[in-house]
């Protein structure tokens, strides 16, 4: 999953990279790049729950033992 596109994310990287290191600033955008990377990894995490499973192979008879397609 690209999350390069993403302009929460792009937004935290460019906010994260202008602050000056050690202040407030520099601490409140990492915690939000964090929030958007956890946001886009349970985005992510659901369009993998949300896949079909593959139908089982075949287990007896002369069909699908060898080869088992399916449309």
């Amino acid at each position: 999953m690209n999350i390069a596109n993403s302009a929460s994310v792009s937004a935290a990287v460019s906010s994260a990279s202008n602050a000056t290191s050690g202040s407030v600033g520099d601490a409140a955008s990492l915690l939000v790049l964090r929030k958007a990377l956890d946001v886009q990894q349970s985005g992510a995490a659901a369009l993998l729950a949300a896949l079909p499973q593959a139908p089982a192979l075949a287990t007896e008879g002369n069909l699908g033992r060898n080869l088992n397609t399916y449309a």
